[in-house]
């Protein structure tokens, strides 16, 4: 692919601030994307499956600072091209898939809030996904003569099948009718209930006459309408991205990680068996959360036999057809060319702005890995950071000789903090003693799988 001679102010920015923070961006990430290209062509045919109906589900393994939260992005500015509608999400200890005190609905409104398309890819997208699946409903009615809202009642009696089907179609008439008379508070009412910001079915009830809401118990089956729902609009598909899954591995109680992973396993068999149309999922996880046999993915029996790898796949060979796509490491190769598309970056695609020669990037390779070995190249999070602080400290300092600042450059390698769990939950049925109650064995048992078999003092 040829390279653009420039690069837009946006995106520059965009890039060199998220990488200068050690985060992801969120967008240009064409510009810096280097290697992998067997894993994306993967993922690419999983989002053209989705596109014609059919349904996909990946859970994208890298180690901490190997890349993982960007090839997903990039992976879903590809479903985006593709006329996909995306949702995406970080996990967290106040975000997961299942919960009994709202954790599960406050992910799933954290999704809606970021859908995206390819118009809108900064997310807040759902309301003008409505708009699209009206306006060609009117343009239909007019057509064939007929009201709109009969129309929009025909395309949705396939959603009236689902689980929570009829109150969905009926929260979508609601927002044609507030559109159509001029309610813009009936608008946003129906808006708050397909986002899962209704708190309690009453207030729903007075709002719309619907008696459910978005709960911690139905989010899946939500996503699944709102995928139907996207197709019925005219995109491809949803593409729902979760990542930072190592939370649900850091989660204390045994009970509610198991719960988490029975959600996941439910995904995981709906897509497998072609019970899911339109709707791929995309988990991204460390190693320890998918092999730990104590709290990770395998610790769940039917998880462990369904992401099982294949036993032929060693010694260099791979196999991306099973769910499970672990990323390829970076190579010193893939590396250099890292750096040389973030210089082009910084220099917004002008040479003649290049404050680094080549020779430069070679010494700063050569530095980075005498002080943390093939660290900087295979988990290359403080790598990246390092080298656009040393590309800012030469931009606004001209004359400053680039040897000096390399030989000063304190590179670290990445801790992983993965491993410790997180503070003690608060839900039903997790929660410790009570003060002043005695820690039996039972109760030690239920709150860690710590394998004593007994506890006494």
């Amino acid at each position: 692919m040829t390279e653009p001679t420039t690069i837009k102010g946006r995106d520059r920015d965009a890039i060199l601030q998220s990488l200068r923070a050690g985060v992801v961006p969120r967008r240009g990430q064409q510009h810096i994307q280097v290697g992998r290209k067997r894993e994306l062509a993967v993922l690419m045919e999983d989002v053209d499956r989705i596109a014609d109906g059919g349904s996909a589900i990946r859970f994208v393994i890298g180690a901490f600072g190997s890349g993982k939260t960007f090839f997903l992005n990039l992976v879903c500015s590809v479903g985006l091209e593709r006329k996909l509608v995306v949702v995406h999400a970080d996990l967290s200890p106040d975000r997961r898939l299942h919960s009994t005190s709202g954790q599960a609905r406050s992910l799933f409104a954290e999704l809606m809030q970021s859908m995206s398309t390819r118009s809108k890819p900064e997310g807040g997208s759902l309301p003008g996904v409505i708009e699209r699946f009206a306006t060609s409903a009117v343009k239909e009615a007019k057509e064939r003569s007929l009201e709109p809202v009969a129309v929009i009642h025909e395309r949705m009696v396939s959603l009236s099948e689902m689980v929570g089907g009829y109150d969905f179609s009926h929260v979508v008439e609601c927002y044609w009718r507030g559109h159509d008379t001029g309610d813009e508070q009936l608008k946003s009412n129906a808006v708050r209930w397909l986002r899962g910001e209704f708190s309690t079915k009453t207030d729903a009830r007075k709002a719309l006459g619907v008696r459910t809401i978005v709960d911690d118990t139905n989010v899946y089956d939500h996503l699944k309408l709102v995928a139907r729902f996207v197709r019925l609009a005219g995109y491809g598909g949803l593409l729902v991205c979760l990542d930072e899954l190592v939370n649900l591995y850091k989660m204390a109680h045994g009970h509610a990680r198991n719960t988490n992973y029975e959600q996941i396993l439910r995904i995981l068999n709906d897509v497998l068996q072609g019970s899911a149309e339109g709707v791929g999922f995309l988990f991204g996880g460390t190693p320890e959360f998918l092999t730990d046999t104590r709290r990770g993915l395998y610790s769940y029996p039917a998880l462990q036999s369904r992401l099982a790898e294949n036993t032929f796949a060693t010694d260099g060979r791979v196999d991306h057809s099973g769910p499970v796509l672990r990323l390829s490491n970076l190579t010193p190769e893939d590396m250099y060319v890292l750096l040389i598309n973030l210089r082009r970056v910084y220099a917004s695609g002008e040479e003649t702005r290049y404050s680094l020669p080549d020779e430069a990037l070679q010494a700063f390779m050569k530095h980075c890995s005498e002080r943390i070995g093939d660290a900087y190249f295979r988990t290359p999070r403080n790598t990246i950071k390092e080298f656009v602080s040393l590309l800012a400290v030469l931009d606004q300092n001209r004359g400053t000789d680039w040897t000096d600042l390399i030989a000063r450059i304190e590179v670290v390698p990445e801790t992983n903090p993965d491993v410790e769990p997180l503070p003690e939950d608060a839900e039903e049925g997790d929660r410790p003693p009570a003060a002043g109650a005695p820690a039996t064995s039972g109760a030690r048992e239920a709150s860690d799988d710590d394998n004593l078999a007994s506890f006494r003092l």
